[in-house]
């Protein structure tokens, strides 16, 4: 009886060693072959797969055409330079309102990047976390679309910096470069919104004049997500003085592979010139012939 208590104690074990083997070798697997997940808001992510219409990524030289945008035009050329750096995993995409828990993620190493470039300013403040990239838009690259409810015939009679002091803007403090360029405005109030989607709802609501956006012209300039409709003043554009770059978390399995292969394949996009074209075609970097910019850069600043 002894024997087979002692046989059955060691079959057990035997078995939960077996188990606990089995889990750690198809743990490492699964690190080595899942499909990263990266965290992208749902309304750019439509666009983004409507704009690619069956395409892939590599396949993409022309960035003019419906559904492009700036966080669109990110998106691509980020695979595109971590490919052309040699870094072969495959990305799959959860969809949501992430704009602050993307950052979480990327402290925390449970995101390997954000596909959605940062402000150079906002960057820096993660340093301790994440890796950054060279710009993808350089300073004075970056024009913003005056965004406003369709119905606002106020912002639409805006056309000097002066008239400022007769509108309302929101924004957060949590977006440095864009609260630090609206606060320089001479304007009647700035609310504070910490969320996206919230902020766009003011607008759409008239409790807020205006808000920034990057311009969209394959869509006409216009905002359509959740019964919000926002359009682009048709003549003004906000300088925004900073510089967008990409950032990668350190503490992320792949992080220094992919940060290595991204800084790689974004020099020979660069070199090519590539990563200007592309914000050209999709209209992000505007024709000035045909917008007067609001504002102007400080000359004694000193940021990239």
């Amino acid at each position: 009886m002894g024997w087979i208590q002692n046989n059955s104690l060691i079959k057990i074990t035997l078995f939960f060693c077996l188990l606990v083997s089995a889990l750690q070798c198809g743990a490492a697997h699964a690190l080595d072959n899942n499909k990263i997940q990266i965290y992208v808001r749902d309304d750019v992510y439509n666009d983004y797969k409507r704009f690619l219409n069956g395409r892939s990524v590599s396949e993409i030289s022309d960035f003019s055409g419906r559904y492009t945008r700036r966080d669109v035009v990110d998106m691509i050329l980020t695979q595109q330079a971590l490919r052309l750096g040699g870094f072969e995993k495959e990305f799959e995409y959860q969809t949501g309102n992430f704009n602050f828990t993307n950052t979480k993620l990327l402290q925390q190493g449970k995101l390997l990047l954000s596909m959605d470039s940062y402000w150079l300013e906002d960057a820096k403040a993660l340093e301790e976390f994440v890796y950054v990239s060279e710009p993808l838009i350089k300073r004075g690259q970056y024009f913003a679309g005056i965004f406003h409810a369709q119905d606002n015939e106020k912002v639409k009679l805006l056309n000097e910096f002066s008239q400022l002091v007769n509108y309302t803007s929101v924004s957060t403090p949590r977006w440095r470069t864009d609260w630090e360029t609206l606060h320089n405005l001479p304007l009647k109030k700035l609310y504070v919104e910490h969320e996206w989607i919230s902020q766009a709802r003011m607008v759409n609501m008239k409790w807020a004049d205006f808000m920034l956006m990057p311009l969209m012209p394959s869509l006409n300039n216009e905002f359509n997500l959740e019964g919000i409709k926002l359009v682009a003043h048709p003549k003004l554009v906000v300088l925004l003085d900073g510089s967008r770059h990409l950032v990668v978390s350190k503490k992320h399995p792949y992080g220094a592979m992919a940060f290595k292969a991204l800084a790689t394949g974004l020099a020979m996009l660069n070199e090519r010139g590539v990563i200007l074209k592309a914000y050209q075609q999709a209209g992000f970097i505007p024709d000035l012939n045909k917008y007067k910019v609001l504002n102007q850069l400080p000359e004694t600043n000193t940021k990239k």
